[in-house]
């Protein structure tokens, strides 16, 4: 059992409420990150003798990025608008989680290779408060882990 600051903070889980998430150079506030996951498309062999499983190919990587909407122009409709021209310009994200301070990342993930596959606007409603919360979809080739 964990007795000291240090000890709680080397062996409890690390909380998920501290996240920065980059776009090459440019960090860029989001609320929620969902489909870091790294996985395996599965093989089943049948034989007279029974069943055999082996690992195959990756699975496709879908990333979901949620942030609020702003006044400003979104860079990301000119991403997926870019897509129509024939223009696909894929990019490396990285996802970090961070220390307290929000300075030191811990845990990241490079999702390499990402490109919109679909933007969502927010759901619209007369009798809301909630925030206008707006979905970006990817799809990328890879996703690596890295411990700090």
């Amino acid at each position: 059992m964990a007795t000291t600051a240090a000890d709680i903070a080397n062996e409890y889980p690390i909380p998920v409420y501290r996240f920065v998430v980059s776009f090459g150079e440019e960090s860029i506030p989001f609320s929620e990150v969902s489909g870091l996951d790294i996985g395996v498309e599965t093989i089943t062999y049948k034989d007279g003798l029974g069943k055999k499983h082996m690992p195959g190919q990756k699975t496709d990587v879908n990333i979901t990025l949620k942030r609020g909407l702003v006044r400003q122009k979104s860079q990301f409709y000119d991403w997926i608008a870019s897509i129509s021209l024939n223009l696909v310009d894929k990019k490396d994200i990285t996802v970090s989680l961070t220390n307290e301070a929000g300075d030191t990342p811990l845990v990241t993930w490079k999702v390499l290779n990402a490109f919109p596959k679909k933007l969502t606007a927010p759901s619209v409603n007369g009798g809301s408060n909630e925030a206008s919360i707006e979905s970006l979809e990817l799809l990328a080739d890879d996703v690596q882990m890295e411990f700090h």
